[in-house]
């Protein structure tokens, strides 16, 4: 794709990707809401406030894109590819062995990141900052056909659960929700299945891998992304049969509140709230299904540069932005409530990841990992106990039968 085209095609490129939007003179004047296409060709719901702050936003993005050109123009078209770090600590313990002309480039790289990618430049950025590119390159360049043709009309339980979530992946969307959209989700995801027989399928695969499909362009370059992101991005078994992963991830996430928000974390206790039933989702869909896609984007540029950590950063900005409505409430439905109505509408990236990095700090990857080790032995014992249970209830059935 990048390589039949001049910088100044994908400039214009870039610029016509990112269109004002206009709501009618009668819709601001009564500030009712409106209905609109984004980037990504999803249909969004708000008021013309929310469209003022899409505008806003999309001037920063055309900002930021010209920021990038310029790098590229004075550095380098992969000037990005440098030796990078993720810490001021990092920096310091590196800065011996890098010279200070990459030390500045990882520097200047992690800020420009939490600003946004522009969205004509996000694929080849995702692409090889991810390992995506690494990765791809340790087989030969026909796995992904051969894979594809290889499982061709095979039918598995994975196959048959991938089947039935495609019409439900994204409902409505213009190129997804077609023939030619559902087949190359289901090429992608299928493929995986059989890549990893340890994940198969889990069910939130389909929505983390349709925004893939939509940024990348091509399905090959999807499955690559997909692939680092389940081997290398994200913790081991989130996604396979018993979610332990993911269930080691409700339980940091619930320490991490606590340690993070403590007002919120003792008021949710109070109330009996499980953090699970929002959270749950936020971790296996990686907030595609729950913030609006150009908002999910900027946090995915994040995550495939700085890791999983940031999908902590972002839970918990989320609770940290509505703190005070949050300890009004007095039913856990007033929570879910406010915390999904959030969501739905939470706009402007730059705020939500202000909050994320400014407001609720430092954590780093290594702690994380510490809190990850200190709860897997209780979920392990939590998932033993329950398949137990399960299976003497299957006993008493077949007692029963007899």
């Amino acid at each position: 794709m990048y390589g039949t085209l001049s910088k100044r095609d994908l400039a214009l490129e870039f610029q016509s990707q990112i269109p004002i939007l206009r709501p009618s003179i009668h819709a601001r004047r009564a500030n009712i809401t409106v209905k609109f296409q984004d980037l990504y060709g999803f249909t969004v719901e708000g008021n013309v406030d929310d469209v003022n702050v899409l505008n806003e936003i999309r001037e920063k993005v055309r900002e930021q894109g010209r920021v990038w050109w310029a790098l590229e123009a004075s550095k380098g078209a992969n000037w990005y590819l440098e030796p990078r770090i993720s810490s001021i600590s990092e920096g310091i313990a590196l800065k011996s062995s890098l010279k200070l002309s990459a030390l500045a480039n990882a520097i200047t790289l992690k800020r420009l990141i939490r600003k946004g990618i522009p969205p004509v430049l996000r694929p080849k950025v995702w692409f090889s900052l991810s390992g995506a590119a690494k990765k791809k390159s340790t087989v030969p360049d026909s796995y992904y056909n051969d894979l594809t043709k290889a499982v061709e009309g095979k039918v598995t339980p994975a196959t048959k659960q991938i089947d039935q979530d495609l019409p439900r992946t994204f409902p409505g969307h213009p190129w997804l929700d077609t023939p030619e959209g559902h087949a190359t989700l289901r090429r992608v995801l299928v493929g995986y299945s059989f890549r990893d027989s340890d994940v198969g399928y889990c069910q939130g695969l389909n929505y983390v891998a349709a925004l893939l499909l939509l940024v990348m362009k091509t399905e090959e370059d999807a499955f690559w992304m997909l692939s680092v992101l389940l081997e290398n991005v994200l913790v081991n078994d989130c996604y396979t049969t018993n979610l332990s992963g993911c269930h080691v991830e409700q339980r940091v996430f619930k320490d991490l509140l606590a340690k993070k928000c403590p007002r919120i974390a003792a008021h949710l206790e109070e109330l009996e709230f499980d953090v699970s039933l929002v959270c749950t989702e936020w971790f296996l869909c990686l907030f595609s299904k729950s913030l609006p896609s150009e908002t999910t984007l900027r946090v995915w540029d994040v995550l495939f540069f700085e890791g999983a950590k940031v999908l902590f950063h972002v839970a918990l900005a989320i609770f940290k932005m509505k703190e005070e409505e949050l300890l009004l409430t007095h039913q856990v439905g007033d929570v879910i409530n406010i915390i999904q109505r959030t969501t739905h509408h939470l706009f402007d990236p730059d705020e939500l990841l202000t909050v994320a990095f400014d407001k609720i700090g430092s954590m780093t990857t290594t702690t994380i990992s510490k809190q990850r080790k200190k709860q897997e032995p209780a979920v392990m014992a939590e998932l033993d106990q329950r398949l137990r249970r399960l299976n003497s209830l299957k006993m008493d059935d077949k007692m029963t039968l007899m």
